[in-house]
């Protein structure tokens, strides 16, 4: 029985090998992938498979879609895998949840707003960026083209439709302030998140709290004519439409984990970039599509503006300056 068990082990033990050596003959033969801008070969992720990794969880702002789509591409091609990091992506069940479960130290990462970053932190929350994702406003005011609205001024004596968000209010102020007309002029409406139909079913003459990445593109879709105004036009600063955050406990005394997300999630925002159509399909296979399904249309617009808005000539994905912090702070206090 000895020998036949020696035999079985030899066996099994010269199987594993010609399958090792067979893998490796045929990896030898593949070309490396190669980004087209660069002529650079794209890294292939070295994963020790026995290696313990570090659960991570981070909250979106909302249901995936497409400015998502850098984490999920990260997560796809083992980017944070190969730093040591088991990424978890996790949904908020209300709009505050990514700031205040974040200060708690309930997540190790969210998505979140400047303005409302700011506001928190006034506020005493224990909040920290780690780096601005979308560097300039997405909310703009949209309506239907027919109305023939040429400067927010115009919006004088109209319903404007908002989702009960006070920094709308701010924003349309500065904006019609800006442009010489008169804010309290201006009726505003709650029309929650139903934003589209306000103004398709002219419940409201504009809104305000759309998305040009979301909103602009399903509109037209849907067949609708639509025009806007763009905040930074009329006087409002071009604050970080989203920030990736943590808590302040976190990034001083867990900075290389900091630091180890970053690295993996710039991977995939460059991976995003060099090939979008690819990019954009590891989305659309993550979405949720029981309360908030893409259409592949609008994604593919949406992340061609959102990738405009990512990076600049002049400033990288993801740099920020404390200068520009205290650019919207000031603007935020004004507004009060």
């Amino acid at each position: 029985m000895k020998i036949l068990k020696g035999l079985v082990l030899l066996s099994l033990l010269l199987f594993i090998m010609a399958a090792c050596n067979s893998n490796e003959a045929e990896e030898g033969t593949q070309s490396p992938n190669v980004d087209e801008a660069t002529d650079t070969p794209t890294e292939v992720p070295n994963v020790d498979e026995n290696q313990e990794l570090t659960e991570v969880e981070v909250m979106l702002d909302w249901y995936p879609n497409a400015v998502h789509t850098f984490l999920y591409v990260a997560i796809e091609n083992g980017y944070f895998a190969e730093e040591g990091l088991d990424v978890k992506l996790v949904f908020p069940a209300n709009p505050t949840d990514p700031i205040n479960l974040t200060a708690s130290g309930a997540n190790d990462f969210a998505l979140s707003y400047q303005p409302d970053i700011l506001l928190a932190q006034e506020q005493g929350l224990p909040l920290a960026s780690v780096a601005p994702i979308v560097r300039s406003p997405l909310n703009h005011v949209m309506f239907l083209t027919e109305k023939g609205y040429t400067r927010p001024a115009d919006l004088e004596g109209k319903t404007v439709g908002y989702p009960g968000i006070p920094l709308n209010e701010a924003i349309l102020k500065t904006m019609v302030e800006s442009d010489g007309g008169d804010f309290s002029k201006v009726d505003m409406i709650d029309v929650g998140f139903e934003l589209g139909a306000a103004i398709t079913s002219e419940r409201a003459d504009a809104i305000i709290g759309a998305y040009i990445n979301h909103e602009y593109p399903v509109l037209k879709h849907e067949g609708y004519d639509i025009s806007y105004f763009n905040p930074e036009e009329f006087g409002v600063p071009s604050y970080y439409e989203l920030v990736l955050i943590t808590n302040e406990t976190m990034m001083n005394e867990n900075s290389d984990l900091v630091d180890a997300f970053w690295r993996a999630a710039v991977k995939g925002y460059e991976e995003t970039k060099a090939n979008p159509e690819e990019s954009l399909h590891v989305l659309l296979s993550n979405q949720d599509q029981a309360n908030f399904p893409l259409i592949e249309e609008v994604e593919k617009e949406s992340l061609e503006i959102l990738l405009s808005k990512m990076e600049s000539a002049d400033e990288a994905f993801g740099s920020q300056e404390q200068e520009h912090w205290d650019e919207v702070k000031t603007w935020l206090d004004e507004t009060k």
